[in-house]
């Protein structure tokens, strides 16, 4: 079955653990099922109900740290019910060991299924978040452009997630403190000697320290240096990085990437609320395809 431009028809979607660089949505036809927000007692979906401007400045107003909850199982079941069901569906979902969104788009299927039996509904943990999602779904979306049949393009991206590396730095530990994710005391000591960590997400999609970096400069040269510890070149390869409120400083970390390691191609993107809430401004992810 082919579509406008010769593509195969296969619907892409995406939840809201994903970030991607502007315009990507409407130009491949992406659907996104969005995650919630929580700022006290006020509920937005992201990306829909509040932009990603607004969100930061809510979050420099609110002495609490925002909450994110995964959509519900009855949100993925009518997202997934409006696509045309002789379409074939590919959602890639944020790491499950992150979020219970794995957990309930696969509540959401089966409940589809069980009224439309035939349906063609593939769920696929990315093990990553942010930058990593939309790096997965770019090679979705090539190998859709191929034409590759539906079960070669699922097997593909399956194995692509065995070999993406996503790379996190964060400025601050303040919303780390604040949502409870690192022990105080350790925290103020991070603050007092200007320490900024490192992260990397490990192959079961949980996302822990590598490394403890002192100063700003030095955190960003070493985050572009890990590359190099996972693969030689980028030639032909994709490089996405998700920036959380910090457009210079990304737009620099990825000219330094080019000049090193010599991306075929790069996406950027604004770091949407799920990291974000703990990264803080100025932090940053990088995701990449390993040999």
């Amino acid at each position: 079955m082919l579509q406008r431009g010769g593509e195969m028809s296969i619907q892409l979607m995406v939840d809201g653990g994903a970030d991607l660089p502007k315009g990507f949505i409407e130009k491949f036809n992406i659907k996104v099922i969005p995650l919630n927000i929580h700022f006290k007692e006020e509920t937005y979906k992201a990306s829909v109900d509040l932009t990603i401007e607004e969100f930061y400045n809510k979050m420099k107003d609110a002495n609490d740290l925002p909450k994110t909850s995964a959509p519900s199982p009855n949100e993925f079941y009518e997202a997934f019910k409006q696509v045309d069901p002789n379409t074939p569906i590919l959602l890639l979902s944020l790491s499950k060991n992150i979020s219970a969104t794995y957990q309930n788009a696969n509540i959401g299927k089966d409940m589809l299924l069980e009224e439309e039996p035939s349906r063609q509904i593939e769920i696929i943990n990315t093990k990553t978040a942010s930058s990593g999602i939309a790096l997965l779904l770019n090679e979705a979306i090539k190998l859709k452009m191929k034409q590759i049949n539906y079960k070669d393009l699922v097997d593909q991206i399956k194995q692509y997630v065995e070999k993406t590396t996503t790379l996190f730095s964060l400025v601050t530990v303040d919303n780390l403190i604040k949502g409870g994710r690192l022990d105080k005391f350790r925290g103020a000591i991070a603050k007092t000697l200007n320490i900024k960590l490192l992260m990397k997400a490990s192959d079961e999609g949980e996302i822990g320290v590598t490394e403890k970096v002192r100063g700003e400069k030095k955190s960003i040269r070493r985050l572009i240096e890990q590359i190099g510890d996972y693969i030689e070149t980028l030639e032909h390869k994709t490089i996405a990085l998700a920036h959380s409120n910090c457009e210079d400083k990304a737009k620099s970390i990825i000219e330094s990437i080019k000049e090193r390691y010599k991306p075929k191609e790069t996406l950027m993107m604004d770091m949407g609320p799920l990291i974000a809430t703990y990264a803080g401004e100025g932090g940053i992810v990088i995701s990449f395809l390993e040999d």
